[in-house]
């Protein structure tokens, strides 16, 4: 006969953790956090296409490479 409805108070937050670990994760990226970010926006505008961000994405992982590198010396 179908589940009763959920009350508010029984609901988990919604991605509450979510968005705390990606706060979490975004500050771990140190200098290439701004690249995340501009891929983020990207993403929002474009509801979700990775061709039309690919300059975003390849400005990130450029970014990543040089912090490997970086700290492999």
């Amino acid at each position: 006969m179908g589940n009763p409805p959920i009350s508010p108070e029984n609901q988990p937050p919604l991605h509450g953790s979510d968005a705390d670990a990606d706060d979490e994760n975004v500050k771990q990226l140190n200098e290439c956090s701004s690249f995340y970010l501009s891929l983020q926006e990207c993403l929002i505008k474009t509801n979700r296409n990775w061709k039309d961000c690919q300059a975003e994405v390849q400005a990130l992982k450029a970014c990543n490479e040089r912090r490997k590198t970086g700290h492999g010396k």
